[in-house]
């Protein structure tokens, strides 16, 4: 974060293209941090939170994800009819989670419209004795619970829904600005010889606090640019034009077809479904065609038998769905296959998928992800390793270190903010403003810069919308600025 203490004498004047455009990122560097700094924080801070509490959330809910049983696990069916009869007969199970491993539960999860995207009512049942454990919301396809997802939606939008999102965006949008602005101005400004000189206390903290501001920002570049990225495909509206890409481009996740139909087709996955609004968007399974397991919204037009359960997992674990961790989710509209997904998502990462004919119990489609196409297994990696859950606790131990050093860059970015303030007020001078230094620049490097800016605004709105909001504020101490030198010049 920089802010020039005086008014230079060439400020409106047309400077050599390095220098000038050096002046003109050096003031976008420091617009970012001093407005869109306080919402990186805040991102950085509750993300690491959230990837804080994974152990201690299995400590909280201990009582339903654990059982002390000893023996024989009975059959799923039946695990299942003792999830219906707390929730009723009626209800509509939206997906099975079996016990992975021996004293763990099976989670028996309801569609429940009134519960709000991505989250289902899961019924949590002693797979040996057949108790009930517990009986929670659940959201995602992580499966956490209440306390993580009260995190989740500090982290994702402040708890404000829809609208708290436009921060989160704000934050990724400019992230990668900030983080590669900073190395051009490191890189360039460190070839500047250094004067041999004393400088006064406050001058020494300056240069104290931009070291440690810039060696933070040099070790953090790669996760800067690695989390604006992911957070970018997460978001509302990039989000939705880098899906517009991937789909152009070809890089979409494959999906398992569900329709029984032969001449039908699977339409892409969807890695961020959870995240997004709507009531269709319940925890999305990756390789898995969303459109055919969409929370109902009409009564079931086929029937779902809690023994059909049985019979399809044990034809999906013989076309070769092999690791603990599953999902089922039936289908309740004729012509629609169940669907089995693997969901350890840690590495190695095991997210295969099979679609079943509930009535012959034939295999419909088999997607595995030892197939997916290079771009598709980097964006199941990178969703999985931006939550903390790919490498396990070193990518959580990765992730608090990281969003710490983030936090304290920032931090320091605002104390040498501050000290350089400081000295502004003290010299009376008027500090100088974005749109002097794009006076600044040459005409023939304005036309690219002018283009480029253009483009990324529109690809990223909230980027571009807030680009306007910081030109507001510059036109206002543009203005103000005048009338300094104005009076600075009468008093003169």
């Amino acid at each position: 974060m920089n802010q020039p203490a005086n008014l230079p004498a060439s400020a409106g004047k047309k400077l050599p293209a390095q220098a000038a455009f050096l002046a003109l990122l050096r003031r976008v560097h420091f617009y970012i941090g001093l407005f869109v700094g306080p919402f990186i924080f805040i991102a950085a801070l509750t993300g690491t939170l959230y990837v804080l509490t994974p152990q201690f959330e299995s400590y909280l809910y201990a009582d339903a994800l654990f059982t002390s049983s000893k023996g024989e696990a009975q059959p799923l069916s039946q695990q299942i009819d003792a999830a219906l009869n707390i929730a009723g007969q009626d209800k509509q199970i939206y997906a099975v989670r079996p016990a992975p491993s021996a004293g763990e539960t099976t989670r028996v999860m309801f569609s429940d419209p009134n519960l709000g995207a991505s989250k289902s009512r899961a019924i949590f049942i002693d797979p040996v004795t057949l108790a009930v454990k517990g009986d929670m919301t659940v959201y995602g396809t992580s499966g956490i619970l209440p306390f993580r997802t009260w995190l989740d939606d500090l982290h994702r939008g402040l708890l404000l829904g829809d609208a708290g999102r436009v921060y989160s965006e704000l934050a990724a949008s400019w992230l990668w600005v900030a983080a590669l602005g900073g190395v051009v101005l490191w890189f360039t400004g460190r070839r500047k010889p250094r004067r041999l000189r004393q400088v006064s206390g406050k001058a020494e903290k300056q240069q104290r606090s931009r070291r440690w501001h810039s060696t933070l920002g040099l070790i953090l570049l790669a996760g800067l640019l690695f989390f604006s990225a992911t957070g970018l495909t997460w978001s509302q509206w990039a989000g939705d034009n880098i899906g517009v890409l991937r789909a152009y481009m070809g890089w979409m996740t494959p999906a398992v077809k569900t329709s029984l139909d032969p001449l039908a087709e699977a339409a892409p996955a969807d890695e961020h479904a959870e995240h997004h609004a709507g009531m269709a968007d319940m925890p999305d399974m990756p390789g898995m065609d969303m459109s055919a397991h969409s929370m109902p919204a009409v009564a079931q037009a086929a029937t779902v038998s809690a023994s059909t359960f049985d019979a399809v997992v044990q034809a999906a674990r013989e076309s070769g769905i092999a690791a603990h961790k599953i999902e089922i989710r039936p289908a309740y509209t004729p012509g629609k296959a169940w669907t089995v997904t693997e969901v350890d998502r840690s590495w190695p990462t095991q997210v295969d998928a099979v679609s079943v004919d509930p009535s012959s119990l034939q295999i419909v489609d088999h997607v595995r992800f030892a197939d997916f196409p290079l771009l598709a297994k980097l964006t199941r990696w990178g969703v999985d390793a931006h939550m903390g859950i790919l490498f396990g606790v070193w990518n959580q131990a990765i992730l608090v270190i990281f969003g710490t050093g983030l936090c304290v860059m920032i931090a320091w970015g605002y104390r040498l903010w501050w000290l350089r303030r400081t000295v502004s007020s003290d010299s009376n001078n008027p500090a100088i403003t974005l749109l002097q230094t794009w006076k600044s620049v040459p005409f023939s490097l304005q036309c690219p810069i002018f283009v480029i800016t253009l483009g990324l605004a529109i690809s990223l709105p909230v980027m571009g919308a807030s680009l306007m909001i910081f030109l507001m504020i510059d036109v206002f101490r543009w203005q103000k600025s005048k009338r300094t030198v104005k009076a600075l010049s009468a008093v003169g």
